[in-house]
């Protein structure tokens, strides 16, 4: 856990070699075990397992953020975890990567916002736009917070909008994200314009009578049975009777 951007208490999770690899992880799995990989600048990577429950409670707290240590046989190694990969499923853990830290080094880290409070502007008919859900901070690995508390207490008016450079200073860590970057606004609500539908009486069907000689079937028909007059030229004439 984190106080005030600062990890509390030291966070250690056991770890054994891995010798099963690809298809072959199913084998750890069902036993409860977790695959998992450590790697970093120079760093030699390491293939481990871990206990899925204590993983799954380790990372509920920490995320992305905290730093883990990781125990193996000679050593505790401090990490953050990279990449998780889930069934697509059954959104059970398949995988976990870590990230070798060096505590004595900052690094760069994307941090999920907490918005607190209630905005004013929303009595108003406003409504809250979250423009970004995370920022890039540095820091040292400890000092990473586990999440960057953003209070929406200050929007008042609509057009009101909160930026990284309204964010106080934290001595902790150091937002790197573009100071003219929108971190959530307020607009009006738009209400959707409903047109009556207007029905209009359907033009009663005007019935004329046919010109002589037009047939069932319209002006095709008619075309249809007159005769062409090159089919008239064509027919032999009749023989006189004498």
């Amino acid at each position: 856990m984190k106080k005030n951007g600062v990890q509390a208490e030291k966070t250690i999770l056991a770890a054994e070699a891995r010798v099963l690899f690809g298809k072959k992880n199913k084998v750890l799995r069902k036993k409860g075990l977790l695959p998992a990989n450590i790697f970093g600048s120079g760093f030699a990577s390491q293939s481990i397992s871990i206990n899925y429950r204590d993983f799954s409670k380790v990372f509920r707290k920490s995320g992305e953020t905290g730093v883990i240590y990781i125990k193996t046989e000679k050593e505790e190694i401090p990490t953050l975890v990279k990449t998780t990969q889930r069934d697509p499923i059954e959104s059970k853990l398949l995988h976990v990567d870590f990230r070798k830290v060096d505590l004595s080094i900052k690094i760069e880290a994307e941090v999920p916002l907490n918005f607190v409070g209630i905005a004013p502007a929303v009595n108003q008919g406003g409504v809250l736009i979250t423009q970004t859900t995370k920022l890039l901070v540095e820091a040292l690995p400890q000092h990473i917070p586990h999440q960057i508390d953003i209070d929406v207490s200050i929007l008042k008016e609509i057009g009101n909008e909160i930026k990284v450079a309204d964010l106080k200073p934290n001595e902790e860590y150091l937002v790197k994200s573009e100071a003219e970057k929108v971190i959530i606004s307020v607009t009006a609500h738009k209400e959707e314009s409903v047109v009556a539908e207007t029905t209009a009486a359907a033009a009663p069907e005007v019935l004329t009578a046919k010109p002589e000689g037009e047939a069932e079937g319209g002006e095709e028909a008619t075309k249809a049975e007159k005769p062409s007059a090159g089919a008239d030229a064509a027919k032999p004439a009749k023989e006189k009777k004498e």
